[in-house]
């Protein structure tokens, strides 16, 4: 006759199988990686010269729990018959980028041709000492510019005439108040008045 079965066997097979998820998941814990957010930003300013100047900026966090060793940034996307570089250089190299860490690099580029650009997002490459391999990162993309176009004349508040005639209009305000205020009757006296002629 077969014996009945009992819970035991079971116990253990879920126990065996909680361990085993164990080890797995503090394995896997145990292998973090950097981990990067990288930035990417480019505003355009026009020059009194009429010439267009693009300031690109990125930043790079480390928001992992290790160290990145090796960190390259090139930001490639900028056509060399549209664009020359006047400031800093396209691609940069670190040592290192620690963990919680912040890297930041910028340069400047001057456009020469008119028309829409759309700038693809900057590559950063990392090592880190558990992988042979590089690790990539890429950045956020940016908004497309569009370089040299004609825009319409901004208004702006002429603070060279405010600083030119804001004294004499402050003086005249102050005298017209005066001289409205000295000239309308005011009405405890018009009361006054009306008060003597019953």
């Amino acid at each position: 006759m077969a014996s009945p079965v009992t819970g035991e066997p079971l116990i253990s097979i879920a126990l065996i199988a909680l361990l085993s998820f164990l080890l797995v998941s503090s394995s896997l814990a145990s292998s973090d990686v950097p981990f990067m957010v990288v930035q990417k930003k480019a505003t355009s300013t026009r020059l009194k010269s009429g010439a267009e100047r693009v300031s690109v900026s990125i930043d790079i966090y480390n928001q992992g729990s290790t160290t990145a060793f090796d960190v390259s940034l090139a930001d490639e996307n900028w056509p060399q018959d549209v664009f020359d570089v006047v400031n800093g250089n396209t691609s940069h190299s670190w040592e290192r980028l620690d963990a919680g860490g912040i890297l930041s690099h910028s340069f400047e580029l001057e456009a020469k041709k008119k028309g829409m650009h759309y700038g693809g997002p900057a590559v950063i490459t990392f090592r880190i000492p558990t992988k042979s391999a590089l690790q990539e990162a890429y950045s956020t993309p940016i908004l497309p510019l569009d370089v040299l176009a004609e825009r319409a004349p901004e208004k702006k508040f002429e603070w060279r005439l405010l600083a030119k005639y804001g004294s004499l209009v402050s003086v005249i305000s102050i005298i017209v108040l005066f001289v409205y205020l000295v000239i309308t009757p005011s009405k405890s006296s018009a009361a006054k008045g009306s008060k003597k002629k019953r």
